[in-house]
């Protein structure tokens, strides 16, 4: 799931080094669909029944930062007047959708508050993977495979588990009324993280991987971009991704106490998260109870990788 946003963030970052961007530039240089965006506000009382909600011209453009920040004001499945909307052009996989088919109907869509106005989670990331295709000019698991997966020897990373690989795969589990877990899918041939077709490769959280292989991923970041020899950022650029881009705006999914860099969550006060994590400590979650963090000042990485949905009624997270 959302493990995966670190991974494009740092695949965007790789081109971003290569020259191929700045953070302020526009996203419409390369998806000229999000050239002429709107904000959605509520419709007046004269204006109900005809329609949810009114529209005016966005007060900048969206920049590949806010992107990176979630700041772009993109509709998405958690808050926002557009919902419904964004709901109803959600990815099709079983339909053989691609990330640029779906980046295109999201552009679609008015967005919820001016790029930069706020902090709002949602699929950003999944323009970021369609903005390394254009960029690079390779689909973005071929550039995954290529310059991470592959350098670093994460030979258990894939967008689509391979069949052979299915005897470790994990299930997938919710807890059950009687406080037991029930089965939500099976690691079988039929889970969408297998079954075909394989065209929809979602930055925002596609990948499957194993803790040997997030480890290796995030204790390359922890040395500063650089693993067994192999470089995938230069140092100054890791530390561009970890530091908080977006001043005190509320980062409502994780808290008070935290900032928000390129990718991840930032720890700015460890005394306001109550959690003893060292300040300038970086981390995220995925949907299915799994979570990591990286603590330069103790040079630590912890991963926790759990399989279930629901799971706010445990602290395992906090515990370890």
């Amino acid at each position: 799931a959302s493990m995966t946003k670190p991974v494009a963030s740092v695949a965007l970052m790789i081109l971003y080094e290569e020259g191929h961007f700045q953070l302020r530039d526009p996203i419409s240089r390369w998806l000229p669909e999000f050239s002429d965006m709107r904000v959605a506000s509520a419709a007046t009382y004269r204006e109900v029944g005809r329609s949810r909600f009114q529209t005016a011209q966005a007060a900048g453009p969206i920049t590949v930062q806010h992107l990176l920040t979630h700041t772009a004001g993109l509709p998405n499945t958690y808050r926002g007047i557009t919902k419904t909307d964004f709901d109803a052009i959600a990815p099709q996989r079983e339909d053989g959708d691609t990330v640029g088919d779906f980046v295109t109907r999201l552009a679609e869509l008015p967005l919820n508050f001016d790029p930069g106005a706020a902090w709002e989670y949602g699929r950003a990331t999944d323009v970021v993977g369609r903005l390394v295709e254009v960029m690079s000019g390779m689909s973005f698991d071929e550039f995954l495979q290529s310059h991470i997966f592959g350098p670093l020897a994460m030979f258990d990373t894939h967008f689509y588990l391979p069949e052979d690989k299915l005897d470790r795969f994990a299930g997938l589990y919710r807890p059950d009324v009687t406080g037991g877990l029930l089965l939500v899918e099976a690691p079988t041939e039929n889970s969408r993280f297998v079954r075909r077709p394989h065209s929809y490769f979602s930055g925002a959280g596609g990948l499957v991987s194993t803790a040997r292989d997030y480890f290796r991923f995030q204790q390359m970041m922890l040395n500063g971009g650089e693993l067994d020899g192999v470089r995938i950022l230069g140092r100054k650029t890791v530390e561009l991704m970890t530091v908080n881009h977006i001043g005190d705006q509320d980062i409502w999914l994780v808290g008070p106490g935290h900032g928000f860099g390129l990718g991840y969550a930032v720890v700015q006060d460890p005394g306001v998260v109550g959690m003893p994590y060292s300040k300038g400590s970086y981390f995220w979650w995925g949907a299915f109870n799994t979570t990591f963090w990286v603590d330069p000042t103790e040079e630590l990485v912890g991963v926790l990788l759990t399989q279930l949905r629901p799971y706010t009624h445990l602290n395992i997270r906090q515990d370890l």
